[in-house]
């Protein structure tokens, strides 16, 4: 894989391809600026990303739609250049809601097309506007997860030109199986995005979405934010690691450009969120060193399968996708 900075796409199995590095978009919208996002996302196209990862969810999605059309009138970039990956979120996953969803996340971007929409989250709770819905007693509200008619709605979307691909996320091994062996499937999901890391390098699915062309993209490929309402804070930072910081001294980068590397040389799409100017410019410096075989088994044997994401408020759900193995 010859991957450069001005050259970093993919193949995806619907001979669409994908930047093997993006900008991950999601902050605590409490703790954001108004603008932060869009600085950010103008930022990262001049420093030569072209993939943006974003989602309804995150409230910021009209930013990175300012920031993109910004740089497309400059003459900075196309629009086809960009690749910009939205999100179905879990109270949208009954089919007459998937559209509209979409279409949501489309004004708010102003742009005709995603490139890549995905299934946020394996779960369904209960529809409407209320993102995190609970009852009175503050018990979530669950609704029944049907995800094949979920997905046959995403090919609707993708046959009407709103959408170039399809992919999913936080699906385990099982809930990609009931989306390949749909009877009529019309389009496989070229992607699955899940936690990946060198303390959780994901062996067994990233091996079952080789075998089935799905490519992996990582999120949380740093390890995380330290928030402990959803981050499983016992785990170490991973930045701190010793091995990590000291393949760095050797390469002159840091050890979050080592565990970026470590991703890339996999195969493995990275998408490191950054609002700070100058981290975003750092982690995109991955393309002028590689990792020897040695280096990289080593970075692999640093594997823990702890996650640092464990959305363990979640793990009553019928479709809570971490209770199996993988």
């Amino acid at each position: 894989m010859d991957l450069s900075a001005s050259n970093h796409r993919i193949p995806l199995s619907d001979g669409n391809s994908i930047p093997i590095i993006g900008l991950g978009t999601y902050s605590e919208p409490a703790m954001t600026q108004k603008g932060d996002c869009t600085a950010s996302v103008k930022i990262a196209i001049d420093t030569g990303y072209r993939h943006i990862d974003g989602a309804h969810l995150y409230q910021n999605e009209n930013e990175v739609g300012d920031a993109i059309r910004e740089k497309i009138a400059e003459g900075k970039v196309k629009r086809e250049d960009i690749f910009y990956c939205g999100k179905l979120w879990a109270t949208n996953h009954v089919p007459e809601m998937v559209r509209p969803a979409l279409e949501r996340t489309l004004k708010a971007l102003k742009l005709d097309y995603v490139d890549l929409y995905i299934i946020e989250v394996p779960m369904a709770f209960k529809p409407g506007d209320e993102v995190y819905p609970v009852d009175e007693n503050g018990k979530w509200l669950y609704h029944k997860s049907d995800l094949q008619a979920t997905w046959e709605a995403l090919e609707a979307c993708k046959d009407a030109g709103l959408a170039k691909s399809l992919g999913v996320s936080n699906f385990n091994r099982r809930q990609l199986e009931l989306i390949l062996n749909k009877p009529g499937l019309k389009y496989k999901p070229v992607s699955n995005q899940i936690e990946c890391h060198p303390y959780f390098t994901q062996p067994k699915l990233l091996k079952f979405c080789q075998q089935h062309d799905i490519v992996v993209v990582a999120y949380s490929p740093l390890g995380t934010s330290r928030n402990p309402l959803w981050v499983n804070v016992s785990s170490p930072p991973l930045l701190h690691d010793v091995l990590l910081n000291s393949l760095g001294k050797k390469y002159s980068k840091t050890a979050a450009q080592i565990a970026l590397r470590f991703n890339i040389q996999r195969g493995v799409v990275v998408i490191p969120k950054s609002f700070n100017p100058e981290r975003i410019k750092e982690n995109f410096q991955i393309f002028d060193f590689s990792l020897t075989e040695e280096e990289m088994k080593s970075i692999e044997a640093l594997n823990t399968n702890v996650r640092f994401v464990e959305l363990l408020m979640w793990c009553d759900h019928p479709e809570y996708p971490f209770h199996d193995e993988y």
